[in-house]
């Protein structure tokens, strides 16, 4: 089976607020010869319950066309750095470079 290797941008910035923003700290991608690609995602965050938590990441052109999003559906308080997974990603042809990007309630 080919693989596929990507360049991947990661983008963060901490902030003295609060819980802060949340950080992608690692990305591994493993891609099939069509460019379906399954990604994981480890990101940290200081959650601090249902008001403030990561609460999703994306997988971006670096056009800023979306092509994945992984929903984080509850607080990661005692989780920290946490890795989740997205599966069946599309990657148009010709694209070399992606970003993940992390968002959280109070930032985006």
């Amino acid at each position: 089976m080919k693989q596929l290797f990507f360049a991947v941008i990661v983008f963060w910035i901490t902030l003295s607020v609060s819980a802060g923003e949340a950080d992608v700290v690692d990305v591994r991608i493993s891609c099939d010869e069509k460019a379906i690609c399954h990604f994981s995602v480890t990101v940290k965050h200081d959650d601090q319950g249902w008001q403030h938590y990561a609460n999703k990441w994306e997988i971006l052109t670096t056009e800023g066309d979306i092509l994945g999003v992984r929903e984080l559906a509850h607080p990661h308080e005692n989780e920290q750095p946490f890795t989740r997974s997205l599966g069946n990603v599309a990657i148009p042809e010709g694209v070399v470079e992606v970003i993940i990007r992390a968002h959280d309630l109070v930032h985006g």
